[in-house]
């Protein structure tokens, strides 16, 4: 179930969608990120935000995710939407930290390790299976992963990235925003982008 939905227009394009809540209770977290996202932060286009309740715990690696009830309901809203730049929100157990930055990640699941920004928010590449099917090309499709029992310093970094998306015209300007904070943590995305995809594809 929906438990937070805002829609903020400044425009056609670029059309913004962040969904949080994608799987477990990982919307306890990321709705606060969610709810201090304003007006001010669009410049242009628009921006649709999305948090949902409590769902059984089904990995988006895992095809059947997108099967299930809440799959199948983010994927209908995707479709409806057709995001230029889609931002899925999550949260970890610290205790994960490792696994999910673990250099080796791509032998056990197939994608790329999370890159690890600063206070240990992670950012990545949403799963293939909508990677690929759901999105052009030159979209920007990020996964924003923060701690579930995240620090104030944590929040700060996540909602920062956050506000770069909502308020970049195109990809170009959102990756320069981060090569200003982030410069090798975006050629590292940059890599992990040609080893899954090609040359083609953006790095986030």
């Amino acid at each position: 179930m929906v438990v937070f939905k805002k829609i903020i227009n400044k425009g056609n394009n670029p059309v913004r969608l962040f969904i949080g809540g994608v799987h477990g209770k990982e919307g306890l977290t990321t709705v606060d990120a969610l709810l201090q996202i304003s007006e001010v932060d669009v410049k242009n286009g628009s921006l649709t935000m999305y948090n949902f309740d409590k769902s059984p715990y089904i990995s988006t690696l895992d095809r059947h995710y997108y099967g299930s009830d809440r799959g199948k309901e983010i994927v209908s809203i995707i479709r409806d939407i057709k995001p230029e730049m889609y931002v899925e929100l999550h949260c970890y157990n610290s205790n994960s930290f490792s696994k999910l930055t673990d250099l080796n990640r791509k032998e056990r699941t197939g994608v790329p390790p999370l890159i690890h920004l600063e206070k240990g928010v992670l950012i990545g590449s949403t799963s293939p299976y909508i990677r690929t099917s759901l999105f052009k090309e030159w979209d920007v499709c990020i996964t924003l992963e923060i701690p579930c029992n995240y620090s104030i310093e944590s929040l700060e970094v996540y909602l920062n990235v956050m506000k770069a998306v909502a308020g970049s015209k195109d990809k170009y300007e959102l990756l320069d925003k981060l090569r200003a904070d982030y410069p090798e943590q975006v050629k590292t995305a940059a890599k992990y982008a040609v080893e899954l995809y090609w040359n083609g594809y953006p790095p986030l």
